[in-house]
């Protein structure tokens, strides 16, 4: 702190007011940058980004997540196909787009 006796001479008490007004005028501008429109929606739009860009990284572990396991299921450790649960599946799409297909058909008759 600064001194506060009357020892001080006046050039001190003005040098001291100098610094202090040049500390305030920091403030004030500081202050000033922080409450303009500008700044205000640049945080909030970082904000935002930021909240999108971590939901989207969690999704993305979940879909990578859930890629594996599907993938697990239908490869086994040494990347060969699993035939025993490729076959049905194959064949359940297959009788799937069949179906579709003779449905489409008999709707535009």
């Amino acid at each position: 702190m600064a001194e506060t006796s009357d020892t001080r001479t006046p050039a001190q008490i003005e040098a001291d007011i100098r610094r202090r007004r040049e500390v305030l005028a920091e403030t004030l501008d500081e202050i000033g940058v922080r409450v303009h429109p500008k700044t205000i929606v640049g945080d909030a739009r970082a904000k935002v980004v930021s909240n999108i860009d971590h939901t989207l990284g969690r999704a993305y572990v979940q879909a990578n997540r859930v890629i594996s396991d599907v993938r697990a299921q239908f490869v086994d450790e040494e990347g060969a196909p699993r035939l025993e649960r490729v076959v049905p599946v194959a064949v359940l799409l297959v009788g799937v787009v069949g179906l579709l297909t003779v449905g489409t058909r008999r709707r535009k008759r």
